[in-house]
């Protein structure tokens, strides 16, 4: 039998659950990695489709944005973020 595969999007049930997943891809501090956990909440809250339609982008763009080569802008991540019913917080960080 083979085991099924792991998937990011599985353990996203709760608002609460995708705050956390999102600030600790910021804390990564890699961009990709922030794409990445777009995605996985994006496939967790109904679908890229779900997800564009509600921020108002086409789907085929939304897929773009948030691939391994995306360089969205930062509207394009404040209006995916409205749609998730999410906003972005600045916090003092540890001096450099």
């Amino acid at each position: 039998m083979k085991a099924a595969a792991y998937k990011g999007s599985d353990y996203l049930k709760t608002q609460k659950d995708v705050v956390a997943y999102l600030n600790a891809a910021l804390e990564d501090g890699e961009p990709v990695v922030l794409l990445e956990a777009l995605r996985n909440v994006a496939m967790a809250k109904g679908g890229m489709a779900a997800l564009a339609r509600a921020a108002g982008v086409s789907r085929e763009s939304l897929y773009r944005t948030l691939s391994r080569r995306g360089n969205p802008k930062i509207d394009t991540i404040m209006e995916l973020l409205r749609a998730l019913g999410l906003k972005l917080i600045v916090e003092r960080g540890k001096a450099a």
